[in-house]
Order: structure tokens, then C-alpha cells, then sequence
């Protein structure tokens, strides 16, 4: 798909309007492929002897669902247990299953999966099966007691126990359509389904009352060559040359122009495969991005390295939204715990 013919599509898709006739015409044939493929897969789905908590969303793009799966690792760990995570690994080249470590290649691995591996240390395993990443995870620690399914909501060949759909606050559920049409690979109603909805900065409340709110935020920027952490607040009154190969970008400049800092802002697609060309910018300003990004930009070979810091998120989450998600997690725990 060209950039050109994506980026109409996602502006179509995001704005609260009806799509084309040209679109539309084409949503109910693949909605219908798209569900037969769902219900055969969920008559064979294959079980696994560890509990299995899926993150995922009913929409294209990113919802921050890797800060997410992050939070929950830390979360199960307080209770007492040990998780591990399984990803497909999306731009990740294999070969699969692959198990992932801090010092993985994000070309093998995929972006994704080498930060949470590098942030958490957790055992983690990518391969297109789910079922297969997680039997090689297991099989490869036998210590672990629950796994974390990131971004698998409509990976129906591995059964589940739990399901978090995390949901933009910001753009929503876009136009309401699916598939061309619209930015939704499941109907709305699917997301109803799911233990809770996990709505990143934006009012829970439109979703129902199974929806919580939680906040993605950040307080340091850490230097990609050195390793120094700097306090965000620090970049303030300064103009900085953002990147963000991410869903959603904009969520990024965005969080930057609230510390106070003026952003040039650098969008690529997500995933994107970094070149030291792409970060060549005039003058000397700090170049912010996105830690996903800067687990491929570290490798580089980078004249900028003086300049390219990253800057972590976390999840924040009110106290009580913190409490319905930790009974959701003892909930799933707990019957493993009584039978062995």
C-alpha cells in the first residue's frame, strides 16, 4: 500500500463521518471472511496448561497496548506470579518461534518485543502462532505461570482466560465502520466481550461499565549513547525534533508540546525501519523519540548520537482502575493456584 493511499484511507477512517460508497460496498464481504475465519479458529483453539491473558483492540493503529501488557507484568509480579509474554513480532524476520532476549535483534524480533523484553526482563517468545510462542516459552521456562498475549484480541487459535481491549481515547472507535471502511478489523459489540476496556486518555465512560480509564505518561528522557536520564522538564522552552514511528504519532508530539517544548515533528509508519538518513536534521537541536523506536535507532551508526534521547511511558492508572484490573488478574490466578 502506498503511503499516499494509507494516509487517505486512515483520514477516512478516523473522521466521524460515513465512508465513501466505494468502501462501504466492500465491508460486508470482508467482515463476513474476516468471522468465518474467526469461528473456525475458535472451534480448534488450542489450550494451554498457564493461564492466558490477552491485550488487544477491535481498531487498526496504536492504542498503547505494549504499556499496557508492561503494566500487567508488573501488576502479576506483585501477586506473586511469573509471567511471560508472547508477541507475533511484527517486522520481526525470524526465524520463528524465536525466544527473545535484552540483546535481540529488532530486525529478528520485531520492536516491540525487544523493549518489553529490555524494560521488564520478562521471558518472552515471537512467532506468528501464538500457541507455538507459547509452548516454546513454556517449554523453555518452566517457571512461568501466566502468559500475557500482546496484541492477540483476533488470535482465536489460542484460547484465553482473560481479554483487555484497549481502546484511543482520543480517536476512539473512528468512524464506526470496519474494514475498508473503517479502521475496525470486529464490530463494536466485540469489544463488549472483553473483561474490560481499557481507554487510554479519554473518558471511560462512552464505552460502558466495563471501561476504565488510564493515562500513558512520562517523566525522563534517557540518552540512547550514554544511558543518562534527564528529567523531561529539562526540554522545556526548547524546540526538538521529534520522531515517531508509532499508530498514532500525534500522541507523541503531543506529550512533548505539553512539557512545554516547541516540536518539529518527524512521523513515520509504524514499524518503520530506521536509516541513519532519517534522523539527519538540520542544526543541533535534541532529537526526542519513542522508545520503540530508539531499540532500532540504537544500533545505528549515528553523528546525532550527541543528540537522540528516547522517553519512556508508563501506565497510570487511578486507584481504582487499578484495583477492578488487579481482581481481574487474582481472579484468572487463583484457580490455577488451587489445582496444580
Amino acid at each position: 500500500m502506498s503511503r499516499d493511499l494509507k494516509r487517505v484511507l486512515m483520514e477516512t477512517w478516523w473522521r466521524q463521518q460515513p465512508p465513501p460508497l466505494s468502501l462501504r460496498v466492500l465491508e460486508t464481504p470482508y467482515a463476513a471472511i474476516a468471522d468465518a475465519l474467526a469461528h473456525r479458529r475458535k472451534a480448534s483453539a488450542m489450550r494451554l496448561p498457564v493461564p492466558v491473558i490477552v491485550v488487544g483492540n477491535i481498531a487498526v493503529g496504536g492504542t498503547g497496548k505494549t504499556p499496557v501488557t508492561l503494566a500487567l507484568v508488573e501488576m502479576l509480579r506483585a501477586l506473586g506470579a511469573k509471567p511471560g509474554v508472547l508477541s507475533r513480532g511484527y517486522g520481526g524476520r525470524g526465524p520463528f518461534p524465536l525466544l527473545v532476549t535484552v540483546d535481540a535483534a529488532p530486525r529478528a524480533a520485531g520492536d516491540e518485543p525487544v523493549l518489553m523484553a529490555q524494560r521488564a526482563a520478562v521471558p518472552l517468545c515471537v512467532a506468528p502462532s501464538r500457541a507455538e510462542a507459547g509452548r516454546t516459552l513454556l517449554a523453555a521456562h518452566p517457571e512461568v505461570d501466566v502468559l500475557l498475549c500482546d496484541d492477540g484480541l483476533q488470535h482465536y487459535a489460542l484460547a484465553r482466560d482473560l481479554e483487555f481491549c484497549v481502546v484511543d481515547g482520543a480517536r476512539g472507535h473512528g468512524n464506526g465502520h470496519r474494514l475498508p471502511a473503517g479502521p475496525l478489523r470486529e464490530p463494536i459489540a466485540r469489544a463488549q466481550q472483553c473483561t474490560l476496556l481499557l481507554v487510554n486518555g479519554g473518558d471511560p465512560a462512552p464505552y460502558g461499565a466495563k471501561a476504565l480509564r488510564f493515562d500513558l505518561v512520562a517523566d525522563n528522557a534517557i540518552h540512547l549513547v550514554t544511558g543518562e536520564r534527564r528529567a523531561l522538564s529539562a526540554f522545556a522552552a526548547t524546540t526538538v525534533d521529534a520522531v515517531a514511528g508509532i499508530g498514532n504519532p500525534q500522541r507523541f508530539f503531543d506529550l512533548l508540546a505539553m512539557q512545554g517544548m516547541t516540536v518539529r515533528a518527524h512521523a513515520f509508519a509504524d514499524h518503520h525501519d530506521f536509516t541513519a538518513d532519517d534522523l539527519a536534521f538540520a542544526g543541533d537541536a535534541p532529537v526526542l523519540m519513542t522508545e520503540k523506536d530508539a531499540v532500532k535507532c540504537r544500533a545505528l551508526n549515528l553523528s546525532a548520537g550527541g543528540n537522540l534521547w528516547c522517553v519512556p511511558v508508563t501506565v497510570r492508572f487511578s486507584q481504582n482502575a487499578y484495583a477492578r484490573v488487579q481482581e481481574c488478574l487474582r481472579s484468572v490466578l487463583a484457580p490455577h493456584r488451587s489445582n496444580p
